[in-house]
């Protein structure tokens, strides 16, 4: 006998709620499907950008040896030769000690633009036991750093790219939990909507059971994403419910100060002296922003404790030569480097790399089955009105 509803009136109402899941699931998937593929297919491929750049450019990871033997200051002048040659009046604001096995890296900067777009900044990699350039790189002209750039705001900054990202993402975030409501199985147990053939069509069983699969992971990587695409709303709320550390911006905006009092050697000496036991991850030097005048820049050293590998931020003043303050992470610092580690795949193993990896690879897949299935859906409402208009009495 048939399955006769004991409610009618729940069943209806769950019928309704359904189809109308169903049409969010759809028109967001068909309306931001060209957007959302190629920024999940750029995610997908930036969890492997060292590895990926790799093996396009072998020279820059030619290292001879694993560890960084020199002081900062040698690399820094090697770095400063090397961009000499280039164009745009270059001067390095970072230098970035590597993990053993990978090259030291310094990052050098145009001078600020009156307009017409963000200066040019290119990554010198260098050799960490003798300090040889291994190879300088425009990194809005590399393959990975167009990646992250389109990743980040669709080459579009002057147009607010990073937001239309984060959009982007509550549209992905949307899907995924609509897919799960949609993918629940009606009147049958959970472990049947698990098998493959669920439907006679491979587009369909595809599409249900990759996204079961993949839905949560990939709500925790959209959400994370809409996070990191309002970086200072983000940050407002993280603040609002956990306690965080200053802001130091120092090394991300302005230009370089060209004089300055102490040498990278000397600063990062005066940071290891006021953090003992630890070992130096990066090194930004002073900048000045437009309008501050003669206000004394600092050094800006990142260290890890070698007891927990925990990154300690000591600000380094240029004019006095004294350490001024250590930035200690709080625990909105913590929960906001884990939210950045989730989209990016990072610091949690290789399983989740692979699996935000994938986050990035099936929404392909999802947009292709999706289609399809709509399309056969559409197909075969016509054939049926097509059928009941043949079957209509003539008037």
């Amino acid at each position: 006998m048939p399955h006769l509803p004991t409610n009618p009136g729940i069943d209806m109402r769950a019928a309704t709620l359904r189809r109308l899941w169903l049409n969010v699931h759809l028109w967001i998937g068909v309306g931001l499907a060209v957007l959302l593929i190629p920024i999940s297919m750029s995610g997908g491929l930036l969890v492997w950008h060292d590895e990926i750049d790799t093996l396009i450019n072998p020279q820059r990871y030619a290292v001879t040896g694993a560890q960084a033997a020199l002081p900062p200051g040698v690399y820094l002048a090697k770095a400063a030769e090397a961009v000499a040659k280039e164009p745009g009046d270059l001067r390095a604001t970072m230098l970035r000690y590597p993990e053993p096995g990978w090259p030291v890296r310094v990052m050098a900067r145009g001078q600020s633009r009156d307009g017409g777009g963000p200066p040019r900044t290119v990554t010198v990699f260098l050799d960490p036991p003798t300090g040889a350039i291994l190879d300088v790189m425009d990194f809005r002209a590399s393959f990975i750093g167009f990646l992250h750039v389109f990743h980040e705001n669709l080459t579009l900054p002057q147009y607010n790219g990073r937001q239309i990202v984060g959009w982007a993402g509550v549209g992905m975030l949307t899907l995924s939990l609509t897919g799960i409501w949609l993918w629940w199985p009606r009147n049958r147990g959970f472990l049947r909507g698990l098998r493959w053939t669920r439907s006679p069509y491979v587009t369909f069983n595809l599409h249900h059971l990759l996204g079961f699969w993949i839905a949560l992971p990939l709500a925790a990587v959209s959400l994370t994403g809409i996070y990191l695409s309002f970086p200072q709303t983000g940050r407002e709320f993280m603040s609002s419910v956990a306690a965080m550390a200053p802001n130091a911006r120092a090394g991300f905006g302005g230009d370089v100060v060209l004089q300055t009092t102490l040498n990278a050697d000397r600063a990062l000496e005066i940071a290891r002296q006021a953090e003992p036991n630890t070992n130096p991850t990066t090194l930004f030097l002073p900048v000045q922003a437009r309008g501050e005048g003669a206000r004394s820049a600092a050094w800006r050293v990142q260290l890890t404790l070698a007891a927990n590998d925990e990154t300690v931020t000591v600000m380094v003043d240029d004019r006095s030569g004294r350490a001024v303050s250590t930035i200690v992470p709080q625990s909105g610092d913590r929960a906001a480097s884990w939210i950045r580690w989730i989209h990016e795949g990072s610091h949690s193993g290789p399983v989740w790399a692979i699996i935000v990896f994938l986050t990035g690879i099936f929404p392909t897949i999802f947009a292709v089955t999706g289609i399809i299935m709509w399309l056969r859906k559409r197909a075969g409402r016509k054939t049926v009105k097509s059928g009941a208009a043949q079957l209509r009495p003539a008037e």
